[in-house]
């Protein structure tokens, strides 16, 4: 069978800091001439434009009706393969053959003109696609059903929440029958049912043949919709292959920086301001001795080091807890209950935060960030240090005997039967009623 698509030594690479005009005058020109060694020399001393290989020597392919998904850590190159194949960039080498109709859903915004209302761009995105316009209308209800923003049609979409903006550009792409669907993590702008439903619209897009390429951090969502995973790593092939394989592999294998906890300067970084970097991430019980495995129930303290080159007046850190399937499990910030941001002046700071764990046992990851209180990132290390939950519980009273875990965390909770409860074989006089059954959660 002949692939859909057909990718052979593709690289993208990226000039860091270089601003290109399309056009420049003859005075434009001879000024650059003159001013772009001094430029060069005063950013990194060297004679050429600093460089980044988004994407670096690519070869698969993939069959219609192949539901794949590409999974990597931030940085690994995902969101350009999407680009390149959606042919909003060029490669800078390399060959993409398509052979199909593609219809993509990138980020929020992509494909939309805000000016136009949400139907008009129905028409609009159809076109680019290459649909007839009676083919667009005899799909239109469905798009708009399917959309739930049928009350604010004729408004311009620039007046769109995120998320209705999401649901009616997936209801536009997934609704006009590509050859060829491309979605990314754009659907986590979405509530969690919406994002149900796409999942399974996907599903009913595959069922009919298509061909669906499917960027998630979400693993459980990968796992269940595509049957082949490509996994990327400094923009390259790590592996390819069957989706539990390729996803349990990746879950697997933490780099350096996930066993160790020490962030180098290098370690992938989607956003940030330069103001400050994490240095290092270290798990420890409350004496401070250092643990990679908590007990269940075990309190303990994690210790974040930053290194801070601009006075951050407003600072909030945020250290969130994400199981190894993708979902995020729980999320702790400094100013949580009404408390102050910090203050953060220039220098090394240590940063502790003591935790109550009510984590079941898992594998889990911290995900670290530090930003300002309007929001603006100015570091974040997803995967910054790995950690396991023991069957074994931290106090010899309580136990964890469930061979099959579900779900992520323990409540505290009381059990209690209730006054007036009458067993139906038995003394009544010598029943429970009104007695706590098990406290503070316990079994």
């Amino acid at each position: 069978m002949k692939p859909i698509i057909r990718i052979h030594n593709l690289s993208k690479r990226y000039s860091i800091g270089a601003l290109e005009a399309p056009y420049a005058t003859l005075r434009e020109t001879l000024t650059g001439l003159v001013r772009a060694p001094l430029k060069r020399f005063r950013r990194n001393g060297a004679g050429r434009d600093d460089t980044i290989w988004a994407l670096k020597d690519l070869d698969f392919a993939i069959e219609p009706g192949e539901v794949v998904g590409i999974i990597g850590r931030n940085g690994a190159g995902k969101s350009t393969l999407l680009k390149i194949l959606s042919r909003i960039t060029e490669p800078t080498t390399g060959e993409v053959d398509l052979y199909g109709r593609v219809a993509s859903l990138l980020e929020v915004g992509t494909g939309f003109h805000p000016e136009l209302t949400g139907r008009e761009n129905i028409y609009l995105n159809g076109s680019i696609l290459g649909m007839k316009r009676t083919e667009i209308e005899s799909k239109f209800d469905e798009i708009v059903a399917f959309s739930e923003v049928e009350k604010f049609l004729d408004t311009p979409v620039k007046r769109y929440s995120s998320g209705m903006y999401v649901r009616l550009a997936f209801a536009v792409a997934a609704h006009l029958e590509p050859e060829i669907l491309v979605v990314d993590e754009v659907l986590a702008v979405g509530d969690a049912q919406f994002q149900k439903k796409c999942l399974g619209k996907m599903g009913d897009v595959a069922r009919k043949g298509r061909t669906v390429l499917f960027v998630s951090h979400n693993m459980v969502a990968v796992k269940s919709l595509c049957n082949r995973a490509i996994l990327l790593s400094g923009g390259r092939v790590a592996k390819d292959g069957g989706v539990d394989d390729v996803v349990n592999g990746y879950l697997r294998d933490a780099d350096g920086i996930a066993r160790t906890g020490i962030i180098p300067d290098d370690a992938p970084r989607l956003y940030g301001t330069d103001e400050a970097k994490l240095r290092s991430v270290r798990l420890t019980d409350l004496s401070d001795s250092e643990v990679a495995q908590l007990y269940l129930g075990q309190p303990c303290r994690v210790h974040l080091t930053f290194e801070v080159f601009k006075d951050i007046p407003d600072a909030v850190i945020e250290v969130g807890i994400v199981a190894m399937d993708g979902v995020q499990v729980t999320n702790s910030s400094n100013i949580d209950g009404g408390q102050p941001a910090m203050f953060l002046g220039r220098g090394i700071h240590k940063i502790t935060l003591e935790l109550d764990t009510i984590l079941l046992p898992r594998q889990y990851s911290f995900h670290v960030s530090l930003n300002h209180s309007n929001g603006l990132t100015i570091e974040l290390i997803e995967r910054a240090l790995d950690f396991d939950v023991l069957r074994v519980a931290e106090s010899g009273g309580d136990s964890y005997r469930w061979t099959n875990v579900r779900g992520y965390v323990r409540p505290t909770s009381r059990w209690f039967e209730p006054q007036g409860s009458v067993p139906i074989t038995g003394d009544s006089e010598n029943s429970n009623a009104g007695r706590d059954l098990v406290a503070g959660g316990k079994r």
